[in-house]
């Protein structure tokens, strides 16, 4: 999951584009774009295109849904917040700093995975996080690897101004940059971190999202007003994606082979990262994650995060500048500035049997 940098200034723009470009979003229509990039939980997303259960889905709601894989994920989420699609796979931390942020009201219509391990800290030398004070680590700056880092650092009463500095390295070249000496520590995710402790059989992993349950969420976020006006569109989009859900809770090899190529593995590889994936493949196991108790507190967790690190919207006056709406109406953040939403309605459907 390329979950990668996103500069103020390049929100700015997408935040004013993505304004400009809203009204003409938010219609009544029958064409829709979803983005979706590599990622152990995201690749349902290219099989639901690939074997045509999308269109079925689209087809009975008279409406079209592409989906289009986007290889580099912070790219995606770009051309989402500047209005090239109606939809895109993201983490819940993504979501709140960009398009939500910039001010592109986004809604989190499906609750997919959490993160148990697919993020993780590994390193050639260092055995503890401990041992990681006065040195570098290569992560995809102001990302979930970042946000993990800090996480691990706080766990073990440090923080990165202990370190000797965090060096910021695309997802594309982690692996080649855990190859060269320089490089000791990585934080990145799968299938990068299979790979790269496949192929270093003596590095050690530090730390991994297993440690923090449920605080990297993968979502399908669409935007706000797009699917008030046009509920076929999430109806569509929800059934197809459970129907899918249901195949590989049952063991689909056929499903499970399709996904697993896509990724650049195998069944078993495949296999393994979802084991370090805790999916939602009954959605009423997502409708009861989205609507957790401990929700609202992980949001304000990531909102703090982003803050400090100066990614929470363009010139954000406190952790507290984007409002987010849970199911039950209750709020965390500005109540006049709610731009991301946590909305069960059509997990529920799914639930119900009412799609």
């Amino acid at each position: 999951m390329t979950r990668t940098k996103f500069l103020s200034a390049t929100a700015l723009s997408l935040g004013v584009l993505a304004a400009s470009l809203s009204p003409a979003m938010a219609e009544q229509k029958t064409d829709f774009k979803l983005a979706w990039s590599i990622y152990a939980g995201w690749m349902p997303w290219g099989y639901l295109e690939s074997s045509g259960i999308m269109d079925k889905w689209a087809e009975k709601y008279g409406i079209t849904v592409d989906i289009v894989q986007i290889n580099d994920y912070v790219e995606s989420i770009n051309q989402y917040t500047a209005g090239g699609f109606d939809g895109v796979s993201a983490t819940n931390m993504d979501t709140l700093s960009i398009p939500s942020g910039g001010g592109v009201d986004t809604t989190a219509l499906i609750v997919g995975d959490y993160s148990d391990g697919n993020d993780a800290i590994i390193s050639k030398k260092a055995t503890s996080i401990e041992e990681l004070k006065d040195t570098k680590v290569n992560l995809v700056e102001l990302s979930v690897s970042h946000y993990l880092l800090a996480r691990a650092l706080d766990k073990a009463g440090l923080a990165e101004k202990d370190l000797a500095g965090v060096v910021n390295t695309s997802d594309a070249d982690m692996i080649a940059a855990f190859a060269t000496p320089e490089v000791e520590t990585v934080v990145t995710w799968n299938p990068l971190v299979s790979e790269i402790l496949d192929t270093n059989p003596d590095a050690n992993k530090l730390f991994d999202s297993s440690q923090i349950p449920g605080e990297i969420l993968d979502l399908m976020v669409v935007n706000t007003e797009t699917l008030k006006d046009n509920p076929d569109f999430g109806k569509a989009v929800v059934g197809a994606w459970y129907e899918v859900m249901s195949k590989m809770a049952a063991g689909d090899e056929e499903a499970l082979t399709a996904m697993a190529e896509a990724a650049g593995t195998d069944l078993e590889g495949y296999k393994a990262q979802l084991a370090a994936t805790a999916m939602f493949y009954d959605p009423a196991k997502a409708v009861e994650q989205a609507s957790s108790a401990e929700m609202p507190e992980t949001m304000t967790t990531v909102a703090n995060f982003l803050f400090d690190k100066g990614i929470l919207g363009v010139d954000a006056p406190s952790a507290d500048f984007v409002g987010v709406e849970y199911p039950d109406g209750s709020v965390t953040g500005d109540e006049a500035n709610v731009k991301l939403r946590f909305d069960t309605t059509y997990m529920q459907m799914a639930a119900d049997g009412a799609l």
